[in-house]
């Protein structure tokens, strides 16, 4: 198998750890647009309907290094399928509506992280984390179903 991408060497590209390709800039670029989150397929198709050539294979396997490094977000439709979202960097969760994608991404309520640390406290958990992700229609979706 050939391999598509090469090192540009530039850091500005990737994590530390990561290669800087050219198709992770232009995978990286395109997330910085979005404000949904979206499935390799159609991330790889938004790429190529504006003309970029990054293989579906090279997709997958950018968007789950980056979502290792914490450079996204995924979030699991009920189907199991993985979407991914550039997300800011601070702890915080989802609201995203069912129908047209749109995310807004929620600052961690304190009535919710407390409520994590004194429940995983009470059963002897320590370093817990979670995940909390809400989802509805948004108004623009609710007034076009009404």
């Amino acid at each position: 198998m050939a391999a598509q991408s090469s090192t540009t060497g530039d850091s500005a590209f990737s994590a530390p750890g990561q290669r800087g390709t050219r198709q992770r800039k232009v995978i990286r670029d395109w997330l910085e647009t979005s404000d949904t989150f979206l499935s390799a397929q159609q991330v790889h198709d938004a790429i190529a309907a504006e003309g970029g050539a990054v293989g579906l294979t090279t997709v997958y396997r950018t968007l789950q290094a980056m979502a290792d490094a914490g450079e996204v977000d995924i979030l699991r439709t009920d189907n199991g399928e993985a979407r991914y979202r550039k997300c800011g960097t601070a702890h915080h969760h989802h609201l995203t509506c069912r129908n047209c994608g749109l995310t807004i991404e929620l600052s961690g309520a304190l009535t919710v992280e407390k409520w994590s640390r004194d429940t995983a406290a009470e059963h002897g958990f320590t370093d817990v984390d979670h995940v909390i992700e809400l989802s509805g229609l948004c108004q623009t979706c609710a007034r076009a179903s009404a």
